[in-house]
């Protein structure tokens, strides 16, 4: 889920630090698990798929980390990467297939008696090196199935992710959006403190002036008894 994206007044988000993202670790266990599977099941020349399968899973790890810095100014930037990075995923995805079916692997349905177990293992396992110890055990199929598994993971959850993001932006808007709201509500606050410090300004005057007409009578009501005390004394 991504983070409260700002606070009112705020110009920039806050995105969720891409390093974070659980989708982000399983694609950083998937690039470093699918350059692995290339350098032990595939030829190390002449076959363009090993090419292929790296750039997808590089351009997935990285249109995350792109995405989610740029989400920073623009939440439209990081919904046109990770679209990217998802699109990738789908490409390293429809690979991986293929190559469980040109090589006439068996794909292992929730029939296999270890699909169960190898779903439980990978939805609590995102990080690189909870992968990477099996990398050099695991055979052509077991790799071939684990890494198509992280590949539909990592689809839903970004999936997920993205219709977070989206909500977000019909209901917030972009970057141009937020700055019309940082400048309004600047104004705003100037104009009602400016309101405040007339309203202020209006009590004080008030105030000076009850206080000059009480001065002032009382000067007068003075006056008038030195007047009188004179006549008084006038008169003896």
């Amino acid at each position: 889920m991504p983070d409260i994206p700002y606070k009112p007044g705020q110009v920039l988000r806050n995105p969720a630090n891409w390093k974070n993202l659980r989708f982000y670790q399983k694609m950083d266990a998937l690039f470093q698990l699918t350059f692995i599977f290339c350098q032990r099941f595939l030829p190390k020349y002449g076959d363009r798929t090993v090419d292929q399968m790296i750039q997808a899973a590089r351009s997935g790890k990285q249109n995350i980390i792109e995405g989610s810095e740029d989400g920073k100014t623009s939440t439209e930037m990081e919904l046109k990467l990770l679209n990217v990075a998802r699109s990738s995923v789908g490409e390293l995805r429809e690979d991986y297939r293929d190559h469980i079916n040109n090589y006439h692997l068996k794909l292992w349905d929730n029939e296999h008696p270890r699909f169960q177990l190898m779903q439980d293992f990978t939805k609590t396992h995102n990080l690189p090196e909870e992968y990477l110890g099996f990398a050099t055990k695991w055979s052509e199929e077991e790799f071939c199935n684990i890494c198509l598994t992280l590949c539909y993971q990592i689809d839903a959850m970004m999936n997920n992710y993205l219709m977070n993001l989206e909500r977000e932006f019909v209901t917030e808007g972009g970057i141009k959006e937020r700055m019309h709201k940082a400048r309004t509500g600047y104004r705003q606050g100037q104009d009602e403190r400016l309101r405040q410090l007339e309203a202020e300004c209006t009590q004080w005057k008030t105030a000076y002036n009850e206080l000059k007409a009480r001065a002032l009578a009382a000067y007068n009501t003075q006056q008038e008894e030195i007047r009188r005390l004179k006549a008084l004394l006038g008169e003896q």
